[in-house]
């Protein structure tokens, strides 16, 4: 693993906890020697993994499409800032430089981001390790939700598998390392070319 793909929240109306947690975050993965991308903004969340990993002079690449390309959006001092024209292009962008995804709290965004890596992943269109930092129990009430999916039948067991969770960078990064695909996935796959 060489490169590391950060969704988190752009927000800067958030706890100071979450703010420490992402620039931590971000000093974690320079100290690896990892190579991060992101959206490429410079506020909440986003600016504070980009910051923590350029103060330990770490490379970042940030990825941000054309319509958020202005000096109070965008991040300024970025490794490499790549503009595109929809965050659709974006998202894309984002996966295919990444060889790992880590979703720090957010919003909306940062769930869709982090739910369609996990669905790729399923249907086996990669095979890259998802986790979640879990500051201050922030994803709690989803992983409950991810079990409850999992006891009802709505997704198979070897689907919890496919994310790794943590409350400390350290640790995430270290199951991000330790992750093996799951066996069985192809069950899921195999059924659904059978039901064609």
């Amino acid at each position: 693993m060489e490169t590391i793909c950060v969704f988190c929240g752009s927000s800067d109306n958030v706890a100071p906890e979450y703010v420490r947690a992402a620039e931590a975050m971000g000093r974690t993965i320079a100290r690896r020697g990892l190579t991060m991308v992101y959206g490429g903004g410079g506020t909440g969340l986003m600016g504070a993994v980009a910051d923590g990993a350029l103060a330990e002079g770490g490379r970042v690449v940030g990825i941000l499409p054309r319509m958020f390309d202005s000096p109070v959006l965008r991040h300024g001092r970025l490794t490499d800032l790549r503009l595109v024209d929809s965050m659709h292009e974006r998202k894309a962008t984002m996966v295919e430089l990444s060889q790992a995804f880590v979703a720090l709290p957010g919003g909306f965004g940062t769930l869709e981001e982090l739910f369609e890596v996990l669905t790729w992943a399923q249907i086996g269109l990669h095979q890259r390790p998802v986790g979640m930092l879990n500051t201050d129990d922030y994803y709690a009430h989803l992983l409950r939700w991810m079990e409850r999916a999992a006891m009802e039948g709505f997704i198979y067991p070897e689907h919890r598998q496919l994310y790794v969770w943590a409350s400390e960078p350290e640790a995430l990064l270290d199951g991000l390392e330790a992750y093996r695909r799951p066996e069985g996935l192809e069950r899921w796959m195999t059924r659904t070319e059978a039901d064609r």
